[in-house]
């Protein structure tokens, strides 16, 4: 017999991320957890960052898949840990590309301690930066035009190759 709790993971896998929707929010890593208190599930989400504007409606979301299915279920964000591309799949990191995004990479720290990703808030030193491939084309001849792109999660990129305009999810 399927618990509720089996039951949500599996309909929650279908609300897709509100501003990458090739993307489920369990793909991207956002829902991290589904508990079981009394009728009612506990639904526990991260956001890709604390002021992600997306957030509210990502609530509304997975509320409305669970009341379809007659599951009840409230929503609790949790801040920490936080969210890192890290939880991303592989898989989903090919669906970004397949989009048209370029997928975010791992990034080691040397005084990072092990499993933990650091927050960057400077760029690396010059040399260091791995290069970030076109999604179009393949091609690593690409550069930085913005920092921030169509959200801020995302940098603007543009390949000097086939020169197309590209997004880079940033890595957390």
């Amino acid at each position: 017999m399927v618990t509720d709790i089996e039951r949500a993971w599996d309909l929650l896998e279908a609300v897709p991320d509100p501003e990458i929707p090739v993307l489920s929010i369990r793909e991207m890593g956002i829902l991290r957890d589904v508990r079981q208190h009394g009728d009612t599930l506990q639904i526990v989400i991260t956001p890709t960052y604390s002021g992600c504007p997306a957030i509210g409606q990502i609530e509304e979301d997975v509320r409305a898949a669970l009341a379809l299915h007659g599951l009840r279920g409230e929503v609790a964000t949790q801040l920490a840990p936080a969210w890192t591309t890290d939880w991303m799949s592989p898989a989903a990191k090919e669906k970004l590309r397949a989009y048209g995004i370029a997928p975010p990479h791992t990034v080691a720290h040397d005084d990072a301690p092990a499993g933990h990703n650091v927050m960057l808030f400077a760029r690396k030193r010059p040399g260091t930066a791995p290069s970030i491939a076109c999604p179009h084309c393949g091609s690593e001849d690409t550069t930085e035009t913005s920092h921030f792109g169509s959200t801020a999660c995302k940098a603007l990129y543009k390949c000097l190759a086939c020169l197309e305009p590209f997004d880079h999810f940033k890595p957390y």
